[in-house]
């Protein structure tokens, strides 16, 4: 998966265990991921046999998706598809608007990556041929290959000043991880998705303070839309940053966002991440979610992505910023009407803890 601030990379195996408690005292077969991100947890259920509805706003993460939710790997083999990656891969560079503004005026990737990528990103539309899933899988596997070879903390506020040192990387296009089975990616405000579902489990992982993530990740939004966007400031970012805004970055509006989702989701169980790092503190969720009926709090230390670990640095590589920690705690509200499994979460978090 691609680097991501907010990714629940080391908490997988937590948040899994807890949605597989639910499982096992009260049958799940259907999750919803209403802010699927990167897919990475939506990925981990639906290999463990869940089927999964993911769903964001951002485009490059509806491509990530309907590749790693959506498409059955019995459908897109990798017999099928390492001849295309080939033949993608053997495209010669092709150094254009992509190349001059995330290469050379800003420094995302190193020029001879970038040439690559915009090669290839044009050669994969004939490649598809109109199949939408076959279309994301070949994306995916394309921003997959140019985040290994990327210039950054792992987002894209800012690139740094001198080279990484796998920017030198060669970029090398891979059959990404598709799994067997089905699954479902939509695209659309989770505020209006989310009264159209109706699944045994809905798990919540929502912005938690002001900064988006088309702002921390505008340039692989470019390379879903691939629409050469008007761009502003060293960064590069997309205009429409500024413009394409969620209630959920908004401190005025954020609260009554949240309640307004808690109220239309039709589940037996809830599970919402959140961390001290948000907009609400603990207590705060818990009031939201009385509704619900039986609800715990479960909590881990988590250290911050590396970018908040080095400092702020300006363009010319001078600190700017200090480091106030190092270390966050990370939350899972679970919620249910089912008393059984509220104890049985007990439980387990008691287990743990032991």
């Amino acid at each position: 998966m691609v680097k991501y601030i907010g990714s629940k990379r080391a908490l997988l195996p937590w948040i899994i265990g807890v949605i597989e408690t639910i499982h096992h005292q009260e049958a799940v077969h259907s999750v919803v991921d209403l802010f699927s991100g990167t897919a990475r947890v939506g990925h981990a259920l639906k290999k463990r046999g869940f089927y999964v509805i993911s769903n964001d706003l951002m485009s490059y993460a509806h491509v990530l998706a309907q590749a790693l939710i959506e498409a059955d790997a019995h459908v897109y083999s990798r017999e099928r598809l390492e001849p295309v990656l080939r033949r993608l891969s053997a495209l010669p560079p092709r150094a254009g608007w992509f190349t001059r503004a995330y290469c050379e005026q800003s420094r995302y990737f190193q020029p001879h990556n970038g040439a690559r990528i915009e090669a290839i990103r044009e050669g994969l539309e004939a490649e598809a041929q109109g199949d939408p899933l076959l279309r994301a899988i070949l994306l995916t596997s394309l921003m997959l290959a140019a985040d290994r070879v990327d210039s950054t903390t792992g987002i894209q506020m800012a690139y740094l000043k001198q080279w990484a040192k796998r920017s030198y990387n060669e970029l090398r296009l891979e059959y990404p991880p598709l799994l067997p089975g089905r699954g479902q990616a939509l695209q659309g405000d989770a505020l209006e998705v989310a009264k159209g579902l109706e699944a045994d489990l809905f798990y919540l992982d929502p912005p938690y303070n002001q900064h988006s993530y088309l702002g921390n990740y505008h340039v692989w939004e470019t390379l879903a839309l691939w629409d050469r966007p008007q761009t502003y400031g060293v960064a590069h970012k997309r205009v429409d940053v500024r413009e394409r805004k969620s209630a959920f970055n908004s401190r005025r509006f954020c609260r009554e966002a949240l309640q307004r989702l808690l109220g239309s989701i039709r589940a037996r169980h809830l599970v919402v991440s959140f961390n001290d790092e948000g907009f609400f503190q603990a207590r705060e969720i818990e009031a939201m979610l009385r509704d619900w009926g039986y609800v715990r709090r479960l909590t881990r230390p988590h250290t911050r992505y590396v970018g908040a670990r080095i400092g702020i640095y300006n363009p010319r590589g001078q600190k700017v910023g200090k480091v106030s920690h190092t270390e966050n705690h990370e939350f899972l509200f679970v919620a249910t009407h089912s008393r059984e499994v509220h104890e049985a979460v007990a439980r387990a978090a008691g287990a743990a803890a032991d």
